[in-house]
């Protein structure tokens, strides 16, 4: 019995027509979520299935498929004689790609819509495409949102950081949060703010770009972070102070603190984000809240003299760079590679 048989006898006691028509939408909300389901279930069966046919019929009984573009060709002009638009080469080419690729067609079928499906064969590697794949399951991204971070090249920026057991680990499970360094970039791409890179802006322009464009920054900084307020105020000894940026961390279970820097992060700015990772600690904090997490974010930094800068600080205070333009992917695809191929190296 589900919770709308559960109440329809209350409501019919009380009377309650308002509750009625309440659970009758429920019910027919309900009713169309799974029929979305069940037809895009259906549809990336159906395609998979398609790409199987077509791979099977290009094998000929041999253990190898062999590729043409002429098969495809024909298929298609047949195929939309019979069933109308919607089976054209490219869109019968995605069908064999997925099938070869997911042998398995369980494994995203029930999960991922065939939009998801169509970007997710676009890449090549296949630690990074399951990356997207665990990434894209677990927060529920829209497709848009799937583009954006396959354009701003997220695996290859969280993998450059890591050695090889991290990055399989990293493909294999997703993003992992358990402690504050999980949820820390090294650098943060902000090419949606669309701010030219060599215009001049304050940083008061930089946090209303991020204000009005809050959504996708909250799918930059990555799962689990919540808006709590910009500009949030602190008195100390009567001199008032404002931390630009404030969210809450609900797995860590703590507040995070971004301090925005146009040019390069100075000495001074690690210090004052320490003084308001203090007051938060001290002032701001439930008692079952962690410790605060605070953040650097400038457009430089000097490695040197950041290491300098936090000697002896709290573990908590990192300091990161944005980018206001999309990163260079082979780049960072050459460095992933290269920390693979050196791992294999060293064990040899």
């Amino acid at each position: 019995m589900n919770e709308i048989e559960k109440k329809l006898p209350s409501i019919i006691e009380d009377k309650d027509l308002s509750a009625l028509a309440d659970s009758i939408a429920d019910m027919v909300n309900e009713a169309k979520s799974h029929l979305v389901q069940t037809v895009n279930t259906t549809l990336v069966q159906t395609n998979w299935n398609i790409g199987r046919y077509i791979v099977e019929f290009e094998q000929q009984g041999n253990a190898k498929a062999k590729y043409g573009t002429g098969l495809l060709t024909s298929l298609a002009k047949l195929l939309r004689i019979k069933l109308g638009k919607g089976y054209s080469r490219p869109n019968l080419n995605n069908m064999r790609k997925f099938y070869l690729l997911y042998p398995i067609c369980q494994t995203l079928s029930d999960k991922l819509s065939w939009s998801h499906i169509c970007e997710l064969i676009t890449i090549d590697d296949d630690l990074e495409r399951s990356f997207y794949e665990k990434e894209c399951v677990a927060e529920n991204w829209n497709v848009r949102s799937l583009r954006r971070q396959i354009d701003s090249a997220l695996y290859l920026r969280l993998a450059v950081s890591k050695d090889k057991e991290g990055i399989l680990q990293l493909a294999n499970k997703g993003i992992v949060v358990q402690q504050p360094v999980d949820v820390i970039k090294q650098t943060y791409t902000l090419e949606f703010l669309g701010l030219p890179e060599r215009k001049y802006y304050s940083e008061k322009a930089l946090e209303q770009k991020l204000i009005d464009n809050l959504q996708t920054f909250l799918l930059e900084l990555g799962k689990g972070f919540a808006f709590i307020g910009r500009q949030y105020p602190l008195v100390i000894n009567n001199i008032h102070y404002h931390v630009d940026l404030v969210f809450y961390h609900r797995i860590l279970k703590c507040f995070v603190l971004i301090d925005l820097k146009k040019g390069a992060v100075k000495h001074q700015d690690i210090g004052q984000m320490n003084m308001y990772m203090g007051y938060f600690a001290k002032e701001e904090n439930a008692p079952d809240d962690n410790p605060p997490i605070g953040i650097v974010l400038g457009h430089n930094k000097d490695e040197l003299m950041v290491e300098y800068a936090t000697y002896g600080m709290d573990s908590n205070l990192f300091v990161s760079k944005y980018e206001l333009y999309l990163p260079n992917k082979e780049e960072l695809r050459r460095l992933v590679d290269s920390i693979m191929s050196t791992s294999v190296r060293d064990k040899k």
